[in-house]
C-alpha cells in the first residue's frame, strides 16, 4: 500500500506494538495481549503466522521431540491435530505437514478472541518514532502508533534499519567468535551469498494418475537446465512425497537444484525497487520449477488452488491462475540481525563434549538466562554448494534429530536503544548459528518470550535491559494458557507432573544440568497414548540406532517398517528391545517416510 499525502494518519497507542506479522511478530502479540497488555499488531499481509502460513512452510522442522512441544508452539501442534484432515504424518521432511490455511486460520481465531488485541492489516512501516535513545512508535502508510514497547517482528528486520538500530547483514569470520564453521577469510562463497538464500514456496496438486491438470506456463527466461538434477539420488517419487500433505497436495520447499534463490541477495535491503526486482526473480524461479516437476513427473500434478488468498498480489507481478497456489512471500532463511546485549554464536548451540545439549547460555554472574528453546541442526542453503558444518545432530527415537539448545534474553535486546525489542530471526545471533536458531518452533517460542517480556516491561515500568529475567522465566513458565520450556529436558514431556518443578531446578541449580539433557524422573508416569492403529510385529535393532518392525497382524501390503517416536518412554523402550522379540505397539504408518511413528509400545 502506498501512503496518499493529502490524507491525514489515523492515530493509535497502545502498551505494546508489534510490527510484523511473522512467526515471531504472531507468537509476540499473542502472548502480550494474553499476559493483559493493550496490544497492536499491524501486518503487510491478510494472513498472520509468517513462514508457518503466509510463506507456505507448512512442514515446519525442529522441536518435533515430544518433550519440546511447549508453550504456543505446542498449542499450535495440537489445534492443527485436531483441523487437518487426515492427519499431519505424512511427509518425510517433517512430522507435521498441513494445509497452510489452516495455520493462518488458527492464528485468526486466537487474535480475535483476544478484545485488548488489536490487529491492523495492509500496512507497511515506513518510519520509526524516537525520543533520543528511545523508540516510542511507528508511522505506517496510513496510521501512526505509539507504544511503551514496540517489537520488531519484520521478516527482514526492518525496523533495525529504519530506526538505525546497530544490525549485522552477512558472514562473521572464524576470528570473531571462533566459530569452528566460520570461513576464516572472505571469499567466494561469501560474496555471492552474503546470507542465506529464500525460497518462494509454491504447492502443487496431486489430483491422480487418470487426471490431467492444466499445463503451468513458462515464466519469462525460463532455463529447464537450472532443475535437471533435482531429484538425483532420491528419484521421482520420493522428490514428490517430500513435502506431501493429506489431500494430495506437494509443498515445494526443494534446495538441491530446486527453488532456493540467490542472486544478488543484498538487493533485499539496498531499496524497494531491488527488492520487488528480486522478489519477482524468485517468483519466476519457482513457476519454472514446478513447470519443470509438471513436464518430467507427469500431467498429474498441477498448480492447486485455493491455498493462499485471493488477494491482489502484493509483491510480483502473476497471472491469476498462478496466485493461489504461490505463498504471499518468500520463505526467508536469514534476517538483518541486531547487534544485542549478548551475541548467540555456534559454540551456544553445539552440544556439550560427549553430551546431547548445549550448555545453558549464564550471564558473567552464573545467572541462568535461556527463555526460548531449540534443537533443529545447523542447516544452511547457498544452491549448489555443500558447504560444512559442525555436527549437531543425534539419533533419537529410531531417527536422527537436532541437539536441543537454549537462547538467553540478551540476544532479544539491543545494546543500548531502549523501548524495543526484536522477536524473529532478527535476533543478536551470528550468521552461522542462525542457521539452527531461524527454524519455526524456535522462532515461535522467540516471539512468545519477546511478548511476555514486552508485557512484564510495561507491568513493572521498566525497560527491556532492566527486566529481570528470573521473573520472564517464571512467567514463561507459570502462563496459564501455553506454559513454555526454558530448559530443555528430553525425558521431560509437558504434561508430566513434575515438569515445573524441574525446570525451576535447574534455573536454580545450572552446574548441575546434566549433559545427556534427561533429568531423574521416575517411571510412575508415562506420556504413551494408545493412538493410531494397533500392530504387533518382530522388531530388530539396525546398524546406527535405527530400529525396524516385521508386522504379524496387519492387513497393510507393506510388512516391514522403521520404527519411530518423538515420545520419551518409547525412545527408551526401544533401546531395550531384544532382535527378533515380538512387541506391540499403537501408532500410525507414514508411507513417504516408511516409518511407524510410535505412541505406545509394550514388550
Amino acid at each position: 500500500m502506498s501512503p496518499n499525502p493529502s490524507s491525514p494518519l489515523s492515530q493509535h497507542t497502545a502498551d505494546v506494538l508489534v510490527v510484523g506479522g511473522s512467526t515471531g511478530g504472531t507468537a509476540a502479540a499473542i502472548q502480550a495481549a494474553r499476559r493483559g497488555a493493550q496490544t497492536i499488531l499491524v501486518s503487510e499481509f491478510p494472513w498472520l503466522g509468517g513462514m508457518l502460513t503466509c510463506a507456505g512452510v507448512s512442514a515446519p522442522d525442529g522441536n518435533e521431540l515430544a518433550a519440546l512441544q511447549t508453550g504456543l508452539w505446542g498449542a499450535y501442534l495440537r489445534e492443527l491435530q485436531q483441523r487437518q484432515p487426515g492427519g499431519l504424518d505424512r511427509s518425510w521432511v517433517s512430522l507435521f505437514t498441513y494445509n497452510p490455511r489452516i495455520g493462518a486460520e488458527i492464528f485468526a481465531e486466537w487474535v480475535e478472541s483476544l478484545p485488548n488485541l488489536q490487529w491492523i492489516r495492509g500496512e507497511s512501516p515506513r518510519a520509526v518514532l524516537k525520543d533520543g535513545k528511545r523508540i516510542t512508535g511507528v508511522r505506517f502508510d496510513t496510521c501512526e502508533v505509539r507504544a511503551k514497547i514496540t517489537l520488531d517482528g519484520t521478516e527482514l528486520g526492518d525496523l533495525l534499519s529504519l530506526a538505525e538500530v546497530p544490525h549485522r547483514w552477512g558472514w562473521e569470520l572464524q576470528e570473531e567468535f571462533d566459530e569452528p564453521s566460520a570461513p576464516p577469510a572472505f571469499n567466494e562463497l561469501t560474496a555471492r551469498y552474503p546470507v542465506q538464500a529464500p525460497t518462494w514456496v509454491v504447492f502443487l496438486q496431486d489430483c491422480g494418475k487418470r487426471e490431467r491438470a492444466p499445463e503451468i506456463p513458462a515464466p519469462p527466461g525460463y532455463n529447464p537446465k537450472l532443475f535437471s538434477e533435482a531429484w538425483e539420488g532420491y528419484g521421482k517419487e520420493k522428490f514428490l512425497n517430500y513435502g506431501r500433505i493429506s489431500g494430495g497436495l506437494l509443498m515445494m520447499n526443494w534446495p538441491k537444484f530446486g527453488n532456493d534463490y540467490g542472486e544478488k541477495l543484498n538487493r533485499l535491503v539496498e531499496s524497494e525497487a531491488a527488492r520487488r526486482e528480486f522478489h519477482q526473480e524468485a517468483f519466476w524461479h519457482s513457476q519454472g520449477f514446478v513447470r519443470f516437476v509438471q513436464q518430467h513427473c507427469g500431467r498429474q500434478y498441477g498448480l492447486a488452488t485455493g491455498v493462499f488468498p485471493e488477494s491482489p498480489r502484493l509483491l510480483v507481478a502473476a497471472e491469476e491462475a498462478l496466485q493461489t497456489a504461490f505463498a504471499l512471500h518468500p520463505y526467508y532463511r536469514e534476517s538483518r540481525r541486531l547487534r544485542g546485549k549478548v551475541t548467540v554464536t555456534e559454540g551456544d548451540i553445539l552440544p556439550i563434549p560427549g553430551g546431547c545439549v548445549a550448555p545453558l547460555p549464564r550471564n558473567g554472574a552464573g545467572e541462568v538466562r535461556s527463555i526460548a528453546v531449540g534443537n533443529y541442526a545447523n542447516d544452511h542453503h547457498y544452491p549448489g554448494v555443500k558447504f560444512p558444518l559442525q555436527p549437531k545432530s543425534m539419533r533419537w527415537g529410531g531417527r536422527w534429530t537436532g541437539t536441543p539448545f537454549s537462547l538467553p534474553y540478551d540476544a532479544l535486546v539491543p545494546a543500548e536503544v531502549e523501548g524495543l525489542l526484536v522477536c524473529e530471526k532478527n535476533i543478536s545471533v551470528s550468521h552461522i548459528a542462525n542457521g539452527a536458531t531461524r527454524l519455526q518452533p524456535t522462532v515461535m517460542n522467540i516471539g512468545q518470550a519477546a511478548g511476555m517480556a514486552a508485557a512484564l516491561c510495561v507491568e513493572l515500568g521498566c525497560s527491556p535491559q532492566g527486566l529481570p529475567v528470573r521473573e520472564l522465566q517464571a512467567a514463561l513458565l507459570e502462563d496459564a494458557l501455553a506454559p513454555a520450556a526454558v530448559v530443555p529436558l528430553l525425558n521431560l514431556p509437558p504434561n508430566h507432573p513434575d515438569w515445573w518443578k524441574w525446570q525451576r531446578y535447574y534455573l536454580d541449580e545450572p552446574e548441575a544440568y546434566p549433559a545427556a539433557g534427561c533429568c531423574a524422573v521416575g517411571d510412575e508416569f508415562s506420556s504413551e497414548v494408545e493412538a493410531g492403529d494397533f500392530y504387533r510385529g518382530s522388531f530388530r535393532q539396525l546398524e546406527g540406532s535405527g530400529y525396524r518392525i516385521r508386522l504379524l497382524n496387519s492387513r497393510q501390503e507393506k510388512k516391514i517398517w522403521s520404527l519411530i517416536s518423538v515420545r520419551p518412554e518409547v525412545n527408551e523402550k526401544l533401546a531395550r528391545c531384544r532382535n527378533n522379540s515380538e512387541i506391540s505397539v499403537w501408532g500410525r504408518c507414514n508411507e513417504s517416510g516408511g516409518w511407524l511413528l510410535v505412541e505406545k509400545l509394550s514388550e
